[in-house]
């Protein structure tokens, strides 16, 4: 495809299209991150002082407020975690997706707004720090390109992409959390599979989103816990199914509302549940 100054901007512009609710906003290499408002940097989080305390006082009081109780500390923090880790793992996957391109964003090259009017999810600044092409790809001629030589080389790059913004956050948001470890670094898969996953769908290619998830995360790809793991429904009622999958993390909201229990919960045998997870975690998010 050509290719006119940024690599991802197709992929974001694409994005927006079919997912209103999350912007994404390139920076110039001169211009300055935005700050005040509800404008969090992502190397704030992973300070985890201030920044994060105001930052997790939104999910604090979005809970009291839509939910009439108070939350443990850590389930609030597990909330925040996955509210900022499920857009922004969108940030490396969707280029890679749609275009084959694997952008690098370490924590001072993203910032994040939760609050602004009309985006559910938010919106999000960003300064790529280079990226990952395939020989033959247009892109490869832009400043900061750099070529991998196949499709696997290029999904060691997407794992490495996400695991260098996530893992100062991961450490960040850690003693805010009961479980840390290998416990963050599942939530952090599903965090990678759940967002394209659901994106995949907006964009009528839910089949090859699996695939390729199932290929990018296939297990035993540290740091990350867990694998995509989708089960296919079998026999005459499959066609009116949908690909599920059990979560590799609990999102906590059993905390809430114990009733509650969502499909794909590691707490439970994962045997009754769809795919209806990937649109509950959005609704979630909000």
């Amino acid at each position: 495809m050509p290719v006119s100054g940024s690599a991802v901007a197709d992929a974001y512009a694409r994005l927006a299209e079919v997912f209103p609710a999350l912007a994404v906003t390139e920076l110039g290499a001169d211009e300055r991150a935005p700050r005040g408002g509800g404008w969090v940097a992502a190397s704030g989080l992973a300070e985890g002082g201030t920044a994060l305390d105001a930052f997790l006082s939104w999910d604090d009081t979005q809970v009291l407020r839509d939910y009439g109780q108070q939350a443990r500390p850590d389930v609030i923090a597990s909330f925040g975690l996955h509210r900022y880790a499920w857009p922004a793992c969108l940030l490396i996957t969707v280029p890679w997706f749609l275009h084959r391109r694997v952008p690098r964003y370490p924590v001072t090259h993203v910032s994040f707004d939760r609050t602004a009017p009309g985006l559910a999810v938010g919106r999000m600044a960003v300064r790529p720090d280079g990226f990952a092409c395939l020989p033959g790809d247009p892109a490869a001629a832009l400043p900061g390109a750099r070529v991998v030589p196949d499709e696997e080389a290029l999904r060691a790059e997407v794992r490495a992409a996400v695991a260098q913004h996530l893992e100062p956050v991961l450490t960040g948001f850690g003693p805010r959390m009961r479980r840390r470890g290998r416990a963050l670094w599942g939530m952090a898969t599903d965090e990678i599979v759940e967002s394209l996953w659901y994106v995949a769908q907006l964009l009528g290619e839910e089949e090859r989103g699996l695939r390729e998830l199932e290929l990018l995360l296939p297990g035993a790809t540290k740091p990350y816990v867990g694998a995509a793991a989708f089960r296919r429904p079998a026999g005459p009622e499959a066609q009116r199914e949908r690909a599920t999958r059990d979560r590799v993390s609990c999102c906590m909201f059993y905390t809430l509302r114990p009733a509650d229990i969502c499909a794909t919960c590691p707490r439970t045998c994962g045997t009754e549940g769809t795919a209806g997870r990937a649109t509950a975690v959005v609704a979630r998010a909000g």
